[in-house]
């Protein structure tokens, strides 16, 4: 099987501002119901720990069975770290036509963009990279993946 060549910067871009086009809501637990505030659905962690290398073999089935999801959607990738690249993912044997890489622009924070790719649901699951990860920002994960019914993976590397 052959994998497309990997976009370029501008096809990208250009992608992205079409994927975030549509306004966003705001987002407060007064406002939500109380069983949106129950993680267990929607958020997942991971914490790995050795180098970089192991670090990588250890994910790598985890990302090559979301890429496999039978949901339509676009499995998410936010600021993964620099070993995670698209040539590492088809040596992971992941399917990359059904991956997507972003990272944040300009003042954007990359749980900025999580949040944001969560709440649009054209993901069925958001992978970030976000350590330290506080009590606050899992919540407006949480929040953001019950709107987008979508799922958040936050994989932490010691």
């Amino acid at each position: 099987m052959q994998f497309p060549q990997s976009l370029d910067r501008g096809q990208l871009s250009l992608f992205q501002e079409a994927l975030f086009s549509q306004p966003v809501t705001s987002l407060s637990p007064d406002t939500l119901p109380d069983e949106w505030l129950d993680e267990g659905e929607t958020f997942s962690e991971v914490s790995l720990r050795g180098s970089a290398g192991n670090c990588q073999h250890l994910l790598a089935p985890i990302l090559r069975a979301l890429s496999e999801d039978q949901d339509a959607r676009w499995l998410t990738l936010i600021a993964p770290p620099a070993g995670q690249t698209q040539d590492w993912l088809r040596r992971a044997g992941a399917n990359r036509e059904r991956i997507l890489m972003l990272n944040p622009r300009g003042n954007q924070t990359a749980l900025q963009l999580a949040c944001e790719a969560l709440r649009l649901g054209r993901s069925h699951t958001v992978v970030s990279w976000l350590d330290p990860l506080d009590r606050l920002a899992r919540q407006e994960l949480v929040q953001a993946a019950r709107l987008g019914r979508s799922q958040s993976l936050n994989v932490r590397l010691r």
